[in-house]
């Protein structure tokens, strides 16, 4: 993937907001610290070239020996994982502005999956009488996350 206009991207309640000139590889990582980074089966990121933080200061989290992980100390929301002898800076997929931009490419650390990852795509999706409820709901959350 490289795009060639400035992608942007940041945390929910807008403290920390960043800007690329382009993406890389885009990937999605299962290993358990990744899992735990992010509260969830897997991580997906996304290496951003030319990357800048606009605004806010991102709070840094020595992971492991050899990179940091970024994310908002106001609302925690995870966004970079930095190696430390590289300038390689890989991006939450989920914090760009347009997370459509980064499909991720490939899998890493596959074998630490969780049993079921594989499988979340083939879920029963809920019947329209649920769909509308789901609408009727979601229609009632007033969002305080910055657009």
């Amino acid at each position: 993937m490289n795009e060639s206009t400035d992608i942007t991207g940041g945390c929910q309640c807008g403290n920390v907001r960043y800007k690329a000139q382009s993406l890389g590889r885009s990937s999605v990582c299962h290993c358990r610290m990744c899992q735990r980074a992010f509260g969830a089966f897997y991580a997906p990121l996304v290496i951003a070239n030319g990357l800048e933080w606009t605004e806010g200061t991102r709070r840094l989290f020595a992971s492991s020996n050899i990179s940091q992980r970024g994310f908002c100390g106001d609302c925690g929301t995870p966004l970079s994982l930095e190696n430390f002898d590289d300038d390689q800076v890989e991006i939450a997929t989920g914090s760009l502005d347009d997370p459509e931009r980064a499909p991720p490419t490939r899998q890493i650390n596959h074998r630490y999956a969780c049993s079921f990852t594989d499988g979340i795509g083939t879920l029963p999706e809920p019947d329209d009488e649920e769909v509308a409820d789901n609408d009727a709901w979601n229609a009632s959350v007033i969002s305080n996350q910055r657009p």
